[in-house]
């Protein structure tokens, strides 16, 4: 890792130009290679998981899958619904949908019970994930109709029409994110720093990485398909980690800088900062990556595609800390050292360029309860943070179905109107069978009767016909049911088909394969699917890094103290997600409608993003206690050094961290905004309590244990090159 940061950061020191350059270039480059080959997004297949998946999958093999579909209303803008005013606008809603070249089907016009509504279901043609393009040319059809009729009132709704809405909330929720959490990031760097040109040269480098991963995510989801969320993860992922592995640097080069007083070139400057903090970025970027890949484990498009966005842009990230960064350093400390000399030839006193940290006391007496009691306050540390654990035990975990988002969506508001009106219409589950084409006929029967099953049954109100494919291999029914998809009713609905209905029909039919799809068997497919993952997953993430922390430090029981607080820091922030968003007191205060549920992806996600994020704050830390050991410190004294010179990065960076996650609990979808919340809050309680309370109190009651399998603190720091980094410094001080 030396070798790599010290290196690149040399050549970068001598030819800065050429550096700046390069990287100008290699962003530009990533941009246009990105456009020309666009963006391969997921399919529908793509997101099959469960017995919903494969039912998907056999339905659409027998060309029997459910259309994509638009409801329009037509209602009375005022008093009683005219009749046939409502069914001329049908009719000519009708005809204008049917000579739309994307449209499959229009339904004959179907009245509400009480006569109030009257609704027009149009299928269109393709795939549903592309549906929400071709939605522009139903609404306009829509409009023109509304124009012709002003006394009624014609809404739209619809998967097509609340996906496009969905995605132009999430646009403008983006655009807002970025008004909050920039100015915010400059405001805290230039509190960090004390200088305009300091503090903006992390945020152009974040942005520019940013760019440079867009760019190369469009070419990587040819590999792994795009789910429409890795623009938001680069966003979020991208700005924190730029900003903080540029933080880290700078705050070292300056401390260097501070430490010669003049006497080292900005070339050896900036070479010092490489064999420290540099190869800190280095191990903390690795450490982000292999932790995120462990998301693939998951077999689910929506997290792969998380994975790929992370993935690309901590690495560009790196890479703009080892290649520009330094070459920026260059050029800023030439510029300075020009002013200096300038303002000695007019006999003006040089302005210090000593570190602004200036809060040593303050963290010196956050420190006092672990140098002091490091027992107690281990424990009293610990017992707060299961405090904060203990919500997990009323975990519910759900997938976030259409009716959790925001109702500031038009085609959501229609939709709320629909589900009133037309309460038979709210879910519909698919029952498909495949069988041989000799069974075409029993299937059918077995059919007619889970048809005849449910119309007895409460949970259910209508068996809509059945259909076969051309081959007669595959039959396909559907089931209306008058409860909103996350109903308890609608999940016991799906329950009774799978588990009663269906064995007892179509499961006696020898070689006869069957499944039940649908938007609740998706809901409820999706946390099994996960949960069947989980534990495949969190093995293989606490195995990545252990190995991480193991291969930094040369230490078993670092690579152990890293694990448990990783764990600990990560089940802390979910309970205080679970105590904030299951319950309702705090929807006032951050403008949600509680679900009593988290969403499903939350969880893992928080563990894998945080169990590599994290090792920015223990390798920067960790690494700052070797270095004091190797300068002759005892272990004791290394830990608290260590901290306390660590601590106003870390703090600078914890504080941009939590702005740009927090910024996400503004967002209107729910489940951005338990992400965006959760990871703030383990942000936090990583960077305060844990790396200054419990951390600081385990090191120094391991005392010398804390090194082992090495021989002493010292071998430690030998064994993670501590003492080949110093080699740098000795040429550096030669050089200036």
């Amino acid at each position: 890792m030396k070798t790599i940061s010290v290196r690149m950061a040399r050549w970068s020191a001598h030819h800065p130009w050429r550096a700046i350059a390069g990287w100008l270039v290699f962003v530009v480059l990533c941009l246009a290679v990105g456009a020309a080959l666009g963006t391969n997004s997921a399919k529908t297949a793509d997101y099959r998981v469960g017995e919903a998946g494969r039912a998907e999958a056999l339905a659409a093999e027998g060309h029997l899958e459910r259309r994509p579909t638009e409801q329009v209303l037509i209602s009375s803008r005022s008093g009683a619904l005219d009749r046939r005013a409502a069914e001329a606008a049908a009719a000519e809603l009708s005809a204008r949908m049917e000579r739309l070249p994307d449209v499959a089907d229009v339904a004959a016009p179907l009245a509400s019970e009480d006569r109030t509504v009257l609704l027009v279901e149009v299928a269109l043609k393709g795939e549903e994930r592309d549906a929400k393009d071709k939605v522009d040319a139903l609404v306009e059809q829509t409009e023109a109709v509304q124009r012709h009729h002003p006394g009624l009132l014609l809404e739209e709704t619809g998967s097509p029409s609340i996906s496009k809405g969905v995605d132009r909330q999430r646009s403008d929720d983006l655009a807002l994110s970025e008004a909050i959490t920039l100015p915010v990031t400059l405001v805290t760097l230039l509190v960090v720093f004390g200088s305009v040109t300091m503090a903006g040269v992390p945020m152009l480098l974040a942005l520019s990485s940013i760019a440079a991963a867009v760019g190369l995510s469009m070419a990587a989801s040819h590999l792994s398909p795009d789910a429409g969320v890795g623009t938001n993860v680069i966003l979020m992922i991208g700005l924190a980690v730029g900003v903080d592995y540029t933080l880290f640097y700078l705050k070292r080069e300056r401390e260097e800088r501070a430490r010669s007083g003049g006497r080292l070139s900005p070339e050896a400057l900036v070479e010092l900062a490489a064999a420290t903090s540099g190869r800190a970025v280095v191990v903390s970027g690795i450490a982000v990556v292999a932790s995120t890949a462990t998301l693939y484990l998951a077999g689910d498009v929506i997290f792969a595609s998380l994975a790929t966005g992370t993935i690309v842009v901590v690495l560009v990230a790196v890479a703009s800390s080892l290649t520009a960064l330094p070459a920026l350093l260059v050029k800023l400390g030439q510029r300075a050292e020009r002013r200096t000399r300038r303002r000695a030839e007019r006999g003006k006193p040089s302005r210090g360029t000593g570190s602004r940290d200036g809060g040593d006391r303050v963290w010196s007496a956050l420190l006092r309860p672990a140098a002091r009691h490091p027992l107690a306050t281990l424990c009293c540390s610990v017992l707060g943070l299961l405090a904060l654990v203990a919500p997990l035990a009323g975990l519910k975990i759900t997938e976030m179905s259409r009716d959790t988002h925001s109702r500031d969506i038009p085609a959501m508001q229609a939709y709320d109107r629909l589900n009133v009106a037309f309460p038979e219409q709210r879910v519909t589950h698919q029952v498909v069978v495949r069988a041989d084409a000799a069974r075409s006929a029993e299937v059918v029967s077995a059919l007619r009767e889970v048809g005849r099953r449910a119309a007895d049954d409460p949970l259910f109100t209508d068996a809509r016909r059945i259909r076969s494919s051309p081959d007669h291999r595959t039959t396909a029914l559907e089931l209306k049911v008058p409860y909103l998809g996350n109903s308890d009713e609608a999940y016991d609905s799906l329950d009774r088909l799978r588990d009663t209905y269906l064995p007892a029909t179509v499961g006696r039919i020898d070689g006869a394969e069957h499944g039940v799809t649908g938007d609740v068997a998706r809901y409820a497919d999706y946390p099994a699917h996960q949960n069947g993952k989980l534990p495949l997953v969190l093995g293989a993430l606490l195995l990545v890094t252990f190995a991480m922390t193991v291969y930094a430090f040369r230490s078993v029981v670092l690579g152990l103290i890293g694990v448990a607080l990783n764990l600990l820091s990560a089940a802390a922030a979910l309970g205080l997600l679970v105590l904030v968003f299951q319950g309702s007191w705090a929807e006032g205060l951050l403008d949600f409608e509680s679900t009593g549920s988290i969403g499903s992806r939350v969880p893992l996600f928080l563990f894998v993003i945080l169990f590599g994020l994290s090792m920015d704050y223990q390798v920067f830390v960790v690494s700052r206690i070797r270095e004091a050991v190797l300068a002759g410190a005892a272990t004791r004294q290394a830990v608290l050094d260590g901290i306390r010179r660590s601590a106003s990065v870390v703090t600078s960076a914890a504080v941009v961290m939590t702005t740009v996650f927090a910024s996400f609990v503004f967002l209107h979808i729910i489940e951005m905004k338990q992400i965006g919340f959760v990871l703030a809050a383990a942000v936090l309680i990583d960077a305060v309590i844990v790396r200054v309370l419990v951390l600081p109190s385990a090191m120094l009651l391991l005392g010398e244990a804390s090194w082992w399998p090495s021989r002493g603190a010292g071998a430690a720091a030998e064994g993670t090159g501590a003492t080949r980094e110093r080699e740098p410094v000795r040429s550096a001080a030669d050089v200036g």
